[in-house]
């Protein structure tokens, strides 16, 4: 695009913004909002306090004006027409600050204590009941952000103010700090909201008069949807409204030094986070005063979430190089919540279980996209797309992820190019609109994921994209005062509303995006657009602080040290002749296919007359309303240039084989009379893991084709996954746990579901006193990478998730019963370990589950008949009476020239040993001959410690064992062939499995520095006897297979 198309298109975003600013002066301020259709102000809807679609935002004071501030601050570094355009914009920002401080007075107080006044309103001592978050992100953020304008914090070209306090301006005014101390007042108003026992603030507040109204919240039922039974007030809030205020709130109280807003937003931010599933994953709706998610629990990207996110990454640059706010008694306990890095996990975190969980691929989809799952499975609910997650793009380009920050925007791309505007909601499966959902509100989301992306990959096809959509708005949208919502972005039909963040977001995104050489997409600085679109910044002379070990934390461009910033690639060079990336990608046709831009070859929305600029018109050309190429190219703006001329779609990929298993009737009565065709009762019941069967009996599994996960055996390269029983769809990780009872009725010959046992993997069931350190069943933040699982022998009440289970599927209601919770079921399929769950047994006693793998090559042996339990259920043996009782725990990895002592070998069944220093063969060939018995030495357990692996084993991240390889026969130390070889595991050699077989041990050596066997005593307090209760067995690994292929979260008990 050349210079001289940018510099109209930049002319044409000035005029946006001018018609709708200057008719808001002249027909609406000072009230909140235009009505641009009929030229009149928009105020709250006092006849329906119901109307929050309305009253939520507009409070009686002056909205639009604030949202507009800091646009007009932008514009005022505008340098076309030798600066003309920028000095009007200055004006526009002086006289619109001093018309504020006329209307509301300067914020501060007199020796009375009584709030100054102005013409309107003395401060914002308003009877207005607003919500919090909007009253947040439009009215203190924009206060803020202005006001660091004014002082000169936020740049404008050829603007140095002075800096000793006192500002004098051209119209007569002299800015002292007006707007911070009307923002303190503003901000003092949302308090009383955060009184809550939980954190979460409330969602609404009155300006006057505080949360009164929500002393009879307990007199009525808050529904799911949204109306109220009773006086009842509604409480739930959401996590995108209780944990958006941090940007806004610390600035807040760092430029002023009152830090209650600070820590109010920091707790109401952890507050949110700390009740995220055991996925990663966090709703959209939760109760303020109880803390719980409301129903449907539904996780995704968009509306009721979409800012969490969006602060969570911003607020670890903003907090760069700050200390915790000075209180009286600081807790160290909550210095993480102070800390930027936090900030930054909590994003990476948030960003892994999206893509893990909300994130559909082009495995199941034309094209990938970001749709609607369980908050606490992450399996998949709903396919529809909203508007408000456009704003996603942009905050992976700033994240970083650039390259899935391209491939999401081209998704909304080409939805605009279709529809010449984004609906607020879009159904994938149809592709079509939700009938409720079809308007759109001037809504900047997609604009500023746009501003984004360019300036990380410095694309033209993003200035296309801008241009496209200032011509869609201008030809749909224009009105007589303003600029008008479309209530039907198919029909055109507009709506009589301009809502304030149409001039405060979406035409300051358009206007940074064709205006290249702007101060604020040239600065190095910490500074972020809140969600509102107001840039912030903490002044440098307060940016570094010490933390608590008393050392300055510096600063870094990203806002967290340099060891964990994330870095942006650096746009990569234009290719030749046809210049754009975007344009030449092979997956550009994908997304169009998906949003059928290839059924619309004419789009009836962008048919219009051509008509001159006039007071009826906003001036419609021939480029408004034809695409130079075709509407299958999007941006439908995209010129020729830009089109490499014998391109090319990669092959789409194949949908995914997707296989049912149906079980026949086998429920039989009295008789062997075969009973009803049902699901029983009983027949599957939800544990924490996933979904436990007790009855296969005409049920249904839905089964998908994927990649082979770690550590599922056979030979195939895909498994298949079940995704869904008696249409209940699962998440990607839940396990189907299938009973012995369960699969007892089915034929063992069935190539369909038969049953096969693992060759190279075997869980160890280890009874063991409890290590004195390991207490409970921990706090449950970390999955237990371990290889170590405790079982929970006793089935426990979990009343949370029966409710939530019945509520979601009425369909399932009955079968689904939540009775118990089997904690660290067995017989995962591979890796080290499997939870981290536990029960103490009694008096100490607790049974674990480890994974082992077995040996391989020509001196692997199979495991004796003592140890091989394939038919026997060693989880309902009872303590003390698993099959092996002597244990032998050598702290050392019995390496030549060492030998252990044949009385080891005679007495003990289990012998552990580290591994490390020589092959698994000299250890084994360190352990001198005997006369097999069942008293002698049966297997011999190696510790894979993690001094003892390889980098590539210590690369790996997902926790799987590599197999042992025994690649010569075993031998005795004196160099003969051994003739009853010794059968060996190998696990994992953590801490924690390391105290569990030390709890389960009898005996205890070592070697010393001489290379003398010295034997040991167990370390800590007595055990009190009950180490006649230890013991340890071997359970065998079987998965399901389905014609061969593997069914790999499938797992029988």
């Amino acid at each position: 695009m050349t210079r001289d198309e940018i510099s109209n298109l930049r002319a044409s975003t000035r005029d946006l913004f001018y018609h709708g600013y200057d008719n808001y002066l002249l027909h609406a301020f000072p009230e909140d909002e235009l009505r641009p259709i009929s030229c009149q102000p928009q105020t709250r809807n006092a006849d329906n306090p119901a109307d929050i679609g309305l009253n939520d935002v507009l409070g009686n004071y002056s909205v639009t004006l604030i949202d507009s501030l800091s646009t007009l601050a932008i514009l005022a570094s505008d340098t076309d027409e030798g600066g003309k355009h920028g000095a009007h914009a200055l004006r526009e920002f002086q006289n619109g600050v001093k018309a504020l401080v006329e209307l509301y007075g300067d914020g501060t107080e007199d020796e009375d204590g009584r709030k100054t006044c102005g013409s309107r309103a003395c401060g914002f001592d308003l009877d207005s009941k607003v919500q919090v978050f909007e009253t947040n992100i439009r009215g203190v953020g924009g206060l803020l952000s202005a006001h660091l304008f004014a002082i000169g914090e936020l740049p404008i070209l050829n603007y140095n103010p002075a800096s000793d306090g006192s500002i004098h301006w051209s119209n007569d005014f002299v800015y002292n700090g007006q707007l911070l101390t009307l923002a303190h007042d503003l901000a003092s108003r949302l308090l009383p909201a955060f009184s809550t026992s939980t954190g979460l603030p409330y969602p609404r507040v009155n300006l006057r008069h505080g949360i009164h109204f929500y002393g009879d919240a307990e007199a009525g039922v808050c529904r799911v949807d949204g109306t109220s039974s009773g006086p009842r007030e509604i409480t739930e809030t959401c996590s995108a409204g209780a944990g958006s205020l941090v940007l806004e709130f610390t600035t807040l109280s760092r430029l002023t030094g009152d830090f209650r807003f600070e820590l109010a937003a920091k707790r109401a931010f952890w507050a949110v986070w700390e009740r995220r599933s055991n996925v990663g994953l966090i709703g959209g709706g939760l109760d303020a005063e109880t803390g719980s998610w409301t129903m449907p629990p539904l996780a995704g990207i968009g509306a009721g979430v979409d800012s969490f996110f969006e602060y969570a990454f911003k607020s670890s640059i903003l907090l760069s190089g700050l200390g915790p706010p000075p209180t009286k008694d600081p807790d160290k306990a909550l210095a993480f919540m102070h800390n930027p890095s936090s900030y930054l996990r909590v994003w990476e975190t948030s960003h892994t279980a999206i893509k893990r969980h909300i994130y559909r691929s082009t495995s199941v989809s034309q094209f990938p996209y970001y749709a609607q799952s369980d908050l606490l499975t992450g399996a998949p609910r709903y396919t529809w797309i909203d508007n408000l997650s456009a704003y996603y793009p942009g905050l992976l380009a700033l994240a970083g992820e650039v390259e899935e920050g391209v491939e999401s925007h081209m998704l909304f791309s080409a939805l605009w190019t279709r529809y010449s505007a984004l609906p607020e909601r879009w159904q994938v499966g149809s592709g079509g609109i939700d009938v409720n959902f079809r308007h759109w509100a001037g809504r900047p989301e997609f604009i500023e994921s746009t501003w984004y992306l360019y300036q990380a990959t410095r694309d033209p096809w993003y200035l296309h994209v801008g241009e496209m959509v200032i011509r869609d708005i201008r030809r749909r949208c224009w009105a007589k005062c303003g600029w008008a919502d479309l209530s039907d972005v198919v029909g055109g039909e507009q709506r009589d509303r301009m809502e304030s963040f149409f001039l405060g977001e979406t035409v300051k995104y358009l206007y940074l995006l064709f205006d290249e050489e702007h101060p604020l997409n040239k600065g190095d600085r910490a500074v972020v657009f809140s969600t509102e679109g107001h840039p912030l910044v903490i002044p440098e002379r307060l940016r570094a602080r010490s933390y608590g070990d008393g050392k300055v934390k510096a600063a870094t461009s990203h806002g967290v040290s340099s060891d964990t910033a994330p870095t942006c690639p650096a746009p990569p060079p234009s290719l030749p002749l046809t210049i754009s990336h975007l344009a030449n990608r092979g997956d550009l046709f994908h997304a169009a296919a998906l949003t059928q831009l290839h059924l619309v070859p004419i789009n009836p929305t962008r048919s219009s007359p051509l008509m001159e600029v006039s007071r009826t018109s906003p001036g419609i050309s021939l480029q408004d309303v034809r695409s130079p190429t075709n509407y299958t190219f999007y941006p439908w703006t995209l010129p020729q240039t830009l089109i490499p001329p014998q391109g090319t779609s990669a092959v789409m990929k194949r949908s995914p084989v997707v296989s049912t298993l149906t079980f026949p009737n086998l429920n039989l009565e009295d008789g062997g009379v075969p009973g009803p065709q049902i699901i029983g009762l009983g027949a599957l019941q939800k544990v924490v893991e996933g979904v436990l069967i007790n009855s296969l009996s005409n049920l249904r599994l839905s089964m998908i084709q994927q990649p082979k996960s770690v550590g599922i055996g056979g030979t195939r390269e895909e498994e298949f996954r079940i995704q869904g029983i008696a249409n209940w769809a699962l998440g990607r990780d839940e396990k189907v746990m299938v009973t012995r009872e369960a699969v007892r009725g089915v034929s063992a010959g069935d190539p369909h579901f038969s049953r096969v046992k693992d060759l190279e993997g075997v869980d160890l069931v280890v009874d063991a006193v409890a290590p004195s350190y390991h207490e409970g069943g921990g706090d449950g933040e970390e999955d237990g990478d371990g290889v170590v699982e405790e079982w929970e022998v006793e089935v426990t009440e979990n009343g949370t998730l029966e409710g939530i289970w019945g509520e979601l599927e009425e369909m399932v209601k009955g079968l689904l019963s939540s009775s118990g919770s089997l904690g660290g079921l067995g017989g995962g399929m591979g890796g080290a370990g499997l939870g981290s769950a536990e029960v103490v047994r009694e008096a100490g006693v607790v049974r674990h589950v480890i994974s082992a793998i077995l040996p391989t090559g020509a001196g692997a042996a199979p495991l004796p008949p003592l140890l091989d339990s394939a038919n026997e259920d060693l989880m309902q043996v009872p303590a003390g009476g698993l099959p092996i009782k002597s244990i032998f725990f050598l702290d050392s990895t019995l390496c030549p020239p060492y030998r252990l002592p044949a009385a080891v070998a005679k007495g003990y069944n289990v012998l552990v040993v580290r591994r490390g220093d020589c092959s698994f063969g000299e250890k084994l060939a360190s352990i001198p001959s005997f006369a097999p018995s069942d008293e002698a030495l049966q297997l011999v357990i190696i510790l894979s410690v993690p001094e003892s692996r390889s980098e590539g084993e210590q690369r790996n991240t997902q926790g799987q064992l590599i197999r042992p390889l025994l690649d010569e026969v075993q031998r005795t130390p004196n160099g003969f062939e051994r003739r009853n070889a010794l059968a060996m595991v190998m696990v994992d050699g953590d801490e924690e499995t390391v105290g569990v077989l030390r709890g389960a041990a009898r005996g205890f050596g070592a070697f010393d520095e001489r290379g003398k066997f010295v034997e040991l005593k167990q370390d800590g307090e007595s055990t009190g006897g009950k180490d006649s209760e230890t013991g340890l067995g071997v359970k065998r690994r079987y998965w399901f297979e389905s014609m061969g292929v593997p069914i790999g979260n499938l797992i029988m008990l």
